[in-house]
């Protein structure tokens, strides 16, 4: 009870949700569909990252900064979280902060390596990992041109899909139909929606 004697209302809290995957699962394609399901809600955030990589790099749609701009906005505060991986540098906004404030669902496309640390940030926090079987992947990945299918079995086979943590995991599987996956990555969502 506050001094006037009234109860103190607790601050809303939102949740942020990292999706992650290895290359080939189909994150970025879950994400933008869930996107267009979620459109009409104003308590639903899908975050622009800040990548030092070109625009027209192909992927998620981001905004691009050189690695001087980069560290110039992680000195001024800019970025809630921001971390390295394969040569570039990702940084999620300052501004998902507000939202979560509001008891918004804010989505982020994360990195796998760096969960521990989004645990540590935000609190309620869930990770979304999207997967698909080993051929599945490979055949996609193929697709791309830019490894020979032995090369990304290879690859494969050195790595886990599994994540643990100290924090909530959803495992979504969509080696089968893209239509599943949607729903089901729809359906975790809204598990998280102050309705």
């Amino acid at each position: 009870m506050d001094r006037q004697g009234g109860h103190k209302t607790q601050q809303a809290l939102g949740t942020l949700v990292a999706v992650v995957g290895p290359s080939g699962a189909g994150k970025d394609t879950l994400m933008n569909l869930s996107a267009q399901h979620f459109a009409d809600r104003q308590d639903v955030h899908f975050v622009q990252r800040v990548i030092t990589r070109p625009h027209d790099s192909g992927g998620e749609d981001h905004r691009c900064v050189t690695c001087d701009e980069f560290d110039e906005m992680r000195q001024a505060g800019a970025f809630a979280i921001d971390w390295n991986a394969h040569g570039l540098s990702y940084g999620i906004p300052a501004s998902v902060r507000e939202k979560l404030a509001l008891g918004h669902l804010v989505v982020a496309n994360g990195s796998r390596s760096v969960l521990d640390r989004f645990a540590g940030t935000f609190s309620p926090f869930v990770a979304v990992n999207v997967v698909a079987s080993p051929d599945i992947l490979a055949s996609r990945l193929e697709a791309r041109g830019r490894e020979s299918r032995e090369d990304i079995l290879r690859r494969l086979a050195r790595g886990s899909l599994e994540i643990t943590g100290a924090f909530d995991v959803v495992t979504i599987d969509n080696s089968g139909s893209l239509d599943d996956a949607a729903a089901r990555m729809n359906q975790t969502l809204s598990r998280f929606l102050n309705d």
